[in-house]
């Protein structure tokens, strides 16, 4: 059964599910076959309340966001109850990139621009909710990436952007140039990645009153194989007695719910690709950790006490 779950405003204008689906997983998983899948995969996430749904150009090769597109087109009805986030910047050597000859990061204005037109036509959307910057690189010019957004923005391709793996510096950098506020930060965050959590990333986010996005909150699903992972074996006994405390369906969902806890209101986004794990999440987004049991769950993560 699943639970209420609540929104995050993420500008005046747009506000997000507290959980997003991800879409990275679209066309190398054995539970989706056809567009058919997809759709009921997309109907799963909205009966569930989850209406952020979370794509980048490169996801499976390039893609993920065609396939997505091929279903939305069957159902366009859906559209318009749901959000669409995109990324770019990140380019793959891959046989539908011919002019790739390595993989690299491009964020020129020409790239984005072009990523944003091939993104609109894989998703047969006429607008994207919010636009990332995949990844930052050492040829990122910040005020090219604002021409781009401006531009896109003026021609309502892009309601908001944002970002995705930056450093606290480097999206004050971005910031620093734009006009309007970026609207997120996507890192990598879970009970086995702790780094954003520690190193000035959420504390800018709570500062600014952003609420983060989180990729791989369930560490990449090595909560689950803890045969060769220490750190997940350390764990796995205190998120199975946190789980039968609070009457949650597994493990992943007492380590969203740690997730949800932090004071900067992150989303999380799912990976999964099954639609009864979809709702089994959902149960996160009603549970309220007690402050030790939240920091035993950390202590187990990090192996050592807080000092």
């Amino acid at each position: 059964m699943s639970s209420p779950v609540l929104r995050r405003q993420m500008a005046k204008d747009l506000s997000f599910s507290q959980l997003a689906w991800g879409a990275w997983r679209l066309r190398n998983s054995a539970d989706i076959r056809n567009t058919g899948d997809i759709l009921e995969l997309i109907h799963a996430c909205l009966d569930a309340g989850i209406t952020t749904f979370d794509h980048a150009d490169v996801y499976g090769g390039y893609g993920c966001e065609v396939y997505f597109g091929e279903a939305l087109a069957k159902a366009p009805e859906l559209r318009r109850k749901m959000e669409i986030i995109t990324k770019c910047g990140v380019a793959l050597v891959k046989d539908t990139r011919p002019d790739h000859r390595i993989n690299h990061y491009n964020t020129t204005k020409a790239h984005i621009l072009q990523s944003v037109e091939n993104s609109l036509r894989n998703l047969a959307t006429n607008h994207i909710d919010m636009l990332l910057i995949h990844r930052p690189g050492p040829l990122m010019i910040a005020d090219e990436i604002a021409e781009a957004f401006n531009e896109l923005r003026r021609a309502g391709k892009v309601r908001h952007f944002g970002v995705s793996n930056f450093t606290p510096s480097q999206f004050n950098l971005l910031q620093s140039r734009l006009d309007v506020p970026l609207a997120t930060n996507q890192v990598e965050c879970s009970v086995l990645e702790l780094a954003a959590i520690f190193d000035g990333t959420f504390d800018q986010m709570q500062q600014n009153r952003i609420h983060p996005m989180i990729w791989s909150p369930l560490g990449g699903a090595r909560l689950f194989n803890t045969e060769n992972d220490v750190a997940a074996k350390r764990l796995r006994p205190v998120l199975e007695r946190m789980r039968d405390k609070y009457a949650l369906p597994g493990i992943a969902e007492v380590a969203i719910a740690w997730l949800l806890h932090l004071p900067c209101q992150p989303v999380p986004v799912l990976g999964t690709m099954k639609a009864h794990r979809i709702t089994c999440a959902t149960q996160s987004c009603n549970v309220q950790l007690d402050r030790q049991d939240w920091f035993e769950i950390l202590v187990a993560a990090q192996g050592h006490p807080v000092p």
